[in-house]
């Protein structure tokens, strides 16, 4: 398919600005995907090309995060294991449908997402020192599973659900809560990349052009987020969640 040079310019500046929501509060796809679609890619081409940008900027801001010491592999190993299996999942059952009943079904969960994060007695930053509980592996496992699925099969908004879940249900800190949620991120961008690498769906040539772009992205704001924490982390929520609604209600 040729990729006009326009496409590359439209396309790297929307991915950058999608690395940089990514790193802070996950839902950059709701701001790339989009414009892939806008430039002309047929729906499987641009899913399967977002998800080779985002794969590489998740990986650049999880590097980060471990240098950091925020990811930790007794939590995360096997969180991993099972967004593998959830995320291979929901590639192929995308490969097989359309996502008109998921969209449908996400438009009531967002006010009801949106209610938890903006509830100060539910959704707060734990400044605890940070120990792994039966209930935290129990969350994490679960979520890495259940929204595995959904990032494989359609994707825009995994991050920040998985924020939203494992600091509210979890009890994690904001920033550990982010670290765990890259490391269950790349795993199912992987593994869903991988799905569609074998199946013939990726640009290559404008994916890794828009990789370049999205790490830059990915690492302007993991330095904000682990710097600022949930002053910025609850803003940028907001944004991503109203994004998605107004998407799922066009469509709808």
């Amino acid at each position: 398919m040729p990729i006009h040079f326009l496409t590359y310019i439209i396309v790297g500046t929307a991915v950058f600005i999608a690395g940089f929501v990514d790193a802070i509060a996950g839902g950059g796809g709701l701001i790339s995907l989009p414009v892939y679609m806008m430039v002309g890619l047929p729906a499987h081409n641009a899913i399967a090309t977002n998800k080779m940008s985002s794969t590489c900027g998740t990986a650049l801001s999880t590097v980060r995060f471990i240098k950091n010491g925020l990811i930790h592999m007794k939590l995360a190993l096997p969180s991993v294991f099972l967004a593998i299996i959830g995320s291979t999942i929901g590639a192929h059952l995308a490969l097989m449908t359309n996502n008109d009943i998921l969209e449908k079904i996400m438009i009531p969960i967002l006010p009801i997402t949106a209610f938890f994060v903006f509830n100060k007695n539910l959704f707060h930053d734990h400044h605890h020192s940070f120990k792994i509980t039966r209930r935290t592996m129990l969350v994490s496992l679960l979520a890495a599973f259940i929204v595995g699925i959904y990032d494989g099969f359609y994707g825009p908004g995994t991050g920040t659900f998985l924020l939203i879940i494992l600091t509210i249900f979890g009890h994690m800190a904001i920033k550990h809560a982010n670290g765990q949620v890259k490391a269950i991120n790349l795993t199912t961008n992987i593994s869903a990349l991988t799905v569609y690498l074998f199946n013939g769906q990726v640009i290559i040539g404008l994916g890794l052009f828009a990789a370049l772009c999205n790490m830059a992205g990915n690492y302007l704001g993991s330095g904000m987020m682990m710097s600022k924490g949930s002053k910025v982390v609850k803003p940028v929520i907001g944004v991503v969640l109203v994004m998605l609604l107004l998407k799922m209600v066009h469509v709808y």
